[in-house]
């Protein structure tokens, strides 16, 4: 498997796991990648950086212990990043889970005071629609909160 940074033509990116660049392209030519935030099916691969493997990371030769290397020091930053990132959201902001994007439409049109900063769940369709309202949605880096 593959991990592709892709752009669609509104210059939307983001990230597809594929069975290698045959099973990319074959899906592309297709029309079935998609875009999550405006659905263009007009999909490029966007520049990106590879993700190499090689020593002194973290099992490549089965050791427990991470090296100083590049590789392992870029991954752990972006990965710190993140993290810090969604604590901040989640510390600063209220979760309203499904009800995310009816939530968001209420703040955004004044119909809901005060107005704050929330976060929940929205398929890409919601986003999209969101999206096209002017209303600004992100995704959220990291594992979706899963509240029972």
């Amino acid at each position: 498997m593959i991990l592709y940074q892709l752009r669609c033509a509104k210059n939307h990116e983001f990230e597809a796991w594929f069975k290698g660049s045959a099973g990319f392209e074959a899906q592309n030519r297709k029309g079935a990648v998609e875009c999550p935030f405006c659905g263009s099916t007009k999909i490029a691969k966007a520049p990106m950086a590879p993700n190499v493997i090689g020593r002194g990371v973290v099992g490549s030769r089965g050791d427990d212990e991470p090296k100083d290397d590049a590789a392992h020091t870029i991954a752990g930053k972006v990965a710190e990043a993140f993290g810090n990132i969604r604590r901040h959201v989640e510390e600063n902001c209220d979760y309203v889970g499904d009800a995310f994007p009816e939530e968001a439409r209420r703040i955004h049109y004044g119909e809901k005071k005060p107005e704050r900063g929330i976060y929940g769940e929205a398929s890409p369709d919601d986003a999209r629609r969101l999206d096209d309202e002017g209303i600004e949605v992100f995704p959220l880096p990291g594992r979706p909160r899963r509240d029972s």
